[in-house]
């Protein structure tokens, strides 16, 4: 049984989606006015370990996310770089596609944009206003959250503190309560807009992610997640407007947030221009390994972004191919049969521990944890000549389901030289030994073969040279 947190009901809940083992869900995505950065993507990295996760344990899970291609942000960037809105949002939109390629991230069913779901957005509108929920002034249409019963039921405010957001305010003072939300924003003169029954104009921020899941997975659904940053008034916003317009609650049953990612201290975030983009990273480091940075601390809690981190994270990847590498066969010659029985117990063991671990909220963290410990006890079969051709196999199927199908942490491949790796592991026991001598020399071997090698708390980080 899978547990999960739940920001609505703030505590663990069973999980028992509203139609059996079919899983509707929903993930909040990009604006597209400048590159990705690790700040965000880590969310969809950890969505798409989750969403592989329910759909092995047998839930037919439908992955909804959208992009935000229209918004101040896009038509402020267009007008600095002298470029029409659509140019800039097609750059950054192709870019984020290709981040999300790059990385792995291949669970996701449909990717919707806002600009391709006007109809719907207008016709949520008219639901609310027909409903006595929104009113119309002259810089658009807004929600009165005094309307609604539920309001900050999601963030735990009042109506009276709405005004505390901080994250795109619709300033009006038309407005007839501060926290009053935009739906659609009239135009101004030579600015972005659509024909509709309000004037000429655009949605504003939340309206588009209602009207877009309403479309794909109905007026209720199974699960809402994105980061912590989110809940409010985005989040918030989206429950009011929806279960306005509806009259169903809840809204969505299970609202899963991720943690920040911190630099200094401070949020990442375009807007602080303290970002650090996917493409970048993926310059110096592995997708696997920025995989495994995103989902070695539990999804709920901050990451504070250090390169250092994703060095440690590189040597772990690299733990877990050289095992995967060892079992391959014609890379070591493996006994065909041992006395051995204790293989099976021990993948039976250790893949019960990692589902528990996932069972329990997700705990990517304890599931890899778990994972190196089975590889070291592997590792001391695999020294003392304990470990069968035909055990090799069951061995490398943990490893592919664990590490490749669910976290997408294991590599296809890495360092193809033989030779690097028995000289990697010949250091590593003289190191062991206390042979230091021994062991400065074997690193110059492999320095002289073009690699470079840095001990981190996961084993020795080996690259070429050209990447570090």
């Amino acid at each position: 049984m899978i547990q999960i947190y739940n920001t609505l009901s703030a505590k663990k809940e069973l999980f028992e989606p509203f139609k059996n083992k079919k899983v509707n869900l929903f993930v909040c995505g990009p604006t597209v006015y400048d590159f990705s950065h690790i700040g965000h993507i880590r969310t969809y990295v950890i969505f798409d370990v989750f969403v592989k996760y329910l759909r092995y344990k047998g839930y037919k899970v439908n992955f909804v996310l959208n992009i935000t291609d229209i918004d101040d942000r896009i038509i402020d960037r267009a007008k600095q770089e002298n470029k029409p809105w659509e140019d800039i949002a097609k750059l950054y939109e192709t870019s984020f596609l290709e981040d999300i390629k790059n990385l792995n991230i291949n669970s996701i069913n449909k990717i919707a944009r806002a600009t391709d779901h006007i109809k719907e957005i207008i016709k949520q509108i008219q639901t609310l206003l027909d409903k006595g929920y929104a009113y119309k002034i002259e810089e658009g249409i807004y929600f009165d959250i005094s309307k609604f019963e539920g309001y900050g039921k999601l963030s735990k405010r009042t109506v009276q503190q709405a005004e505390d957001a901080v994250s795109r305010v619709d300033e009006s003072v038309s407005k007839r309560n501060k926290g009053d939300f935009v739906l659609w924003r009239i135009s101004e003169s030579g600015k972005p807009g659509w024909s509709s029954p309000f004037g000429f104009g655009r949605p504003g921020w939340h309206i588009e992610d209602t009207a877009i899941t309403e479309k794909y997975l109905g007026q209720q659904y199974d699960i809402h997640g994105g980061g912590q940053d989110l809940i409010f008034p985005h989040h918030e916003a989206e429950i009011t407007q929806q279960e306005a317009a509806s009259g169903k609650k809840p809204f969505v049953k299970y609202w899963l947030h991720s943690g920040l990612v911190t630099i200094n201290g401070q949020k990442m975030s375009k807007s602080l221009k303290n970002t650090i983009t996917i493409q970048n990273i993926l310059k110096k480091y592995s997708s696997e390994s920025l995989r495994f940075m995103a989902i070695n601390a539990h999804y709920r809690s901050p990451v504070e972004y250090r390169e250092n981190l994703l060095k440690q994270s590189e040597a772990a990847v690299q733990r877990i191919f050289e095992l995967d590498w060892k079992l391959t066969p014609g890379n070591l010659d493996l006994p065909k049969e041992t006395e051995i029985t204790r293989v099976q117990e021990l993948i039976e063991e250790y893949k019960e521990k990692i589902e528990s671990a996932l069972d329990n909220d997700f705990n990517t963290p304890l599931a890899l944890s778990e994972l190196f410990n089975f590889i070291k006890e592997i590792n001391k079969l695999l020294s003392s000549g304990l470990i069968s051709k035909k055990q090799a196999v069951e061995i490398k199927k943990l490893l592919n389901w664990i590490g490749r199908d669910i976290l997408g942490v294991l590599p296809d491949e890495w360092l193809k030289i033989t030779d690097i790796l028995q000289l990697v592991e010949k250091r590593e026991t003289l190191r062991k030994e206390k042979a230091w001598l021994e062991a400065d020399k074997a690193r110059d071997e492999i320095q002289a073969l073009g690699y470079s090698i840095e001990d981190t708390p996961y084993g020795p980080l080996v690259k070429l040279k050209s990447k570090s």
